[in-house]
């Protein structure tokens, strides 16, 4: 019998300011990872942080809102593989914050933008699409890149 090999996944996580029908956007650029498209304030988990205090530190570091813990909702976990590199997901969902949105990390974004959740840009990065499309049907689970 062979020995089982356990993956160790890095997580990533999204945080969703909605005002409304609308959704707030960043577009990415000299990043060297999908620059030009638009995504929602995202980053990666950092040791001994958990993946809701990360989405609301990303939220902050991007677009400096400060959001509280019990104004965060959980709304979709996505398994993805980009390349060659498997991650999960995690997208959180938040109606209040303080501050007014901004551009914090100007050598990242070139630009901000409020978005009706029904006129999605067309470079809108795919698996943050469908975990838009996903959260509103009401779905808290999908795959992303996993096709043969």
């Amino acid at each position: 019998m062979r020995d089982r090999e356990r993956h160790m996944q890095s997580a990533a996580v999204f945080m969703i300011l909605r005002k409304k029908e609308q959704i707030l956007l960043l577009q990415r650029k000299a990043t060297g990872w999908m620059d030009g498209q638009f995504s929602v304030p995202a980053g990666t988990l950092d040791a001994d942080e958990t993946v809701k205090s990360a989405a609301i530190r990303e939220a902050l570091e991007e677009v400096g809102v400060m959001i509280s813990p019990h104004d965060v909702i959980y709304a979709h976990t996505m398994h993805c593989k980009t390349g060659n590199s498997a991650w999960m997901g995690h997208f959180f969902v938040a109606d209040n914050w303080q501050n007014e949105p901004h551009i914090c990390e100007p050598d990242k974004h070139s630009q901000v933008m409020w978005c009706e959740i029904t006129a999605l840009p067309d470079n809108l990065i795919a698996y943050v699409r469908q975990a838009l499309t996903m959260i509103t049907r009401g779905e808290s689970y999908s795959e992303f890149g996993w096709e043969s």
